[in-house]
């Protein structure tokens, strides 16, 4: 009875009984190799470029790029899952789903045990790069099991892991980071040769977790079924996405499950809700349309290219290309799912009214990567095409192996300087010299930092409760200060309540439309300077303030 159902049993079609359209000659560009078994060469190449992409992005992390405010709130909300306060270091209020940091507290949790004071943000940037190393290696996997070629599969690798966009993305701890991680298990999974069953249910779960680690990569799932469907036998082929989007559907709904046995599903009196994150999360004012000059969205995607212009720009043509050759071009085929992504990213990126933060090409990244080195593949197989005859004189096959050769050299040209620009950068430069020193000094020159009460953003969250401020009342994460009830019914005095303000680039942003952190601003003076012009970092001290020292 198993030999009629063989793909539902593990067991393979054998090649005589596979219908045409399942088996293509092995020289054909797309072709998928029969299994992706651990083969020497592959071993030794997809070896070579993690140790580099490894070597790269660990180089110089703690020191570049600058701490943000982000990195400080997800490593603060793990250090409170850690020691068993909750959630959150604060009220959590269902802005994003707790599994991303709750990850980051167990890949943090050996070494937060053996060194505490280790847990500040500069420090467990670490745990980024085997994040990062993860994902380079599934990019270098799904490659070869969409049917590109070992070069390719390579390039795509290289790609993703040494472009400056990544290098510097990557190594800032964002819940994006670990959603792109588990996005690509769901694509490597979805995508196997060996056509399984359980593979596309784990799918399934890969993709459930993505979105349970940002909810963002929800907008992805239409790519990752197109690549399931595409890579499942036919026979069973209803089976294998039913049983991927079930997986993915069952575990996704755990997080209203969880807000509703709390009784935080619906909006009521004196609590946060699901209903109200959510709400907040699809009404957030708009950053403008990314193609008009002078918008928050404009300035944002020059900042992705100040860092790196071949791999968005490259990728988002390759994707073009392959989207619009897909009945013809058995590469873009096999790279639908890819390419259907980076479509999909980019649409949303166009909304006029749509919130683009800065971390969002995360996502892209390595689907860029795919597409472009997919398109490159797809050019050199045109190039570097079989003699269609045996007439065909050699001077032209050797004249297209030259005009290969100096295409290749031209792109190296172009882009080997430039990454080469970017990447010393952050290998070299130090952004966070002046957070270093304003931990050092409230640590130093505060006389009772249990009796004190500072406000500061969260990149230095963590390093002033190493330092012996209270978490949460005496270290004042400064959005806090008037957001959160629980906080601002400790403070009667208002401003006058805070004795410090450690005033960084965020805190000068943001004071503007927070009254308690403006007026403790207003009502204060620097009495250190840490750095210069907009990066700077001052302690400033509040005037007549009411709080005992």
């Amino acid at each position: 009875m198993t030999s009629t159902l063989p793909a539902a049993t593990g067991t393979k079609v054998p090649a005589q009984r596979r219908p045409a359209h399942d088996t293509v000659p092995a020289t054909t560009p797309g072709t998928p190799p029969g299994r992706l078994r651990p083969a020497r060469p592959d071993l030794l190449l997809c070896g070579t470029l993690l140790v580099a992409i490894m070597l790269v992005q660990g180089w110089n992390i703690s020191d570049y790029p600058t701490l943000s405010d982000d990195e400080g709130t997800y490593l603060a909300q793990a250090w409170a899952v850690q020691q068993g306060e909750g959630l959150a270091h604060y009220t959590y209020w269902y802005d994003h789903p707790p599994l991303g940091w709750i990850q980051i507290a167990v890949l943090t949790w050996i070494p937060a045990l053996i060194s505490p004071e280790s847990m500040t943000v500069g420090a467990m940037r670490g745990v980024m790069l085997l994040i990062g190393a993860v994902s380079a290696a599934l990019v270098y996997v799904i490659a070869r099991r969409l049917s590109l070629p070992r070069w390719a599969a390579g390039l795509a690798m290289a790609l993703f892991g040494l472009s400056p966009l990544s290098v510097v993305l990557q190594r800032e701890i964002f819940l994006d980071n670990l959603a792109v991680m588990w996005t690509l298990l769901a694509f490597a999974l979805a995508a196997s040769p060996s056509r399984h069953l359980w593979h596309h249910f784990g799918a399934g779960i890969a993709a459930a977790t993505a979105v349970l680690t940002k909810e963002t990569m929800l907008v992805v799932l239409p790519a990752l079924f197109v690549t399931a469907w595409r890579h499942s036998h036919r026979d069973t082929r209803k089976f294998a996405l039913t049983g991927a989007v079930t997986a993915c559907t069952l575990i996704g709904f755990a997080y209203p499950l969880f807000a509703l046995l709390k009784g935080e599903l619906l909006p009521g009196s004196g609590h946060v809700s699901l209903w109200e994150g959510v709400e907040y999360q699809l009404t957030r004012p708009g950053s403008g349309f990314i193609l008009d000059e002078g918008s928050g969205s404009w300035g944002v995607l020059q900042s992705w290219l100040y860092y790196d212009r071949v791999l968005p720009l490259g990728g988002l043509a390759g994707a073009l290309l392959l989207l619009a050759t897909w009945r013809w071009s058995v590469t873009a085929r096999a790279l639908a799912g890819p390419a259907l992504t980076v479509g999909i990213l980019a649409a949303l990126a166009l909304r006029p009214s749509g919130y683009l933060p800065a971390m969002y090409v995360i996502q892209a990244l390595p689907f860029l990567a795919l597409v472009l080195a997919g398109g490159t593949a797809s050019i050199a197989h045109a190039v570097l095409r079989r003699r269609r005859t045996e007439a065909e004189k050699r001077g032209l096959t050797y004249g297209r192996y030259a005009v290969a050769g100096a295409l290749a050299l031209a792109a190296c040209a172009y882009v080997v300087p430039r990454w080469y620009d970017g990447d010393r950068t952050a290998v070299t430069a130090d952004a966070n010299a002046p957070y270093e020193a304003a931990a050092d000094w409230m640590a130093s020159e505060v006389e009772d930092p249990a009796r004190t009460r500072v406000l500061v953003d969260d990149a230095l969250w963590l390093d002033l409760v190493h330092a012996g401020y209270e978490p949460g009342l005496g270290v004042i994460w400064f959005y806090k200060a008037d957001l959160d009830p629980a906080v601002t019914k400790t403070m009667p005095g208002g401003w006058r309540d805070i004795d410090y303000v450690v005033a960084s680039p965020t805190v000068r942003r943001d004071a503007v439309d927070l009254p308690n952190v403006r007026a403790a601003m207003n009502h204060s003076r620097p009495v250190a300077v840490f750095g210069t012009g907009a990066d700077r970092i001052e302690i400033r001290r509040v005037q007549s303030s009411g709080a005992a020292r």
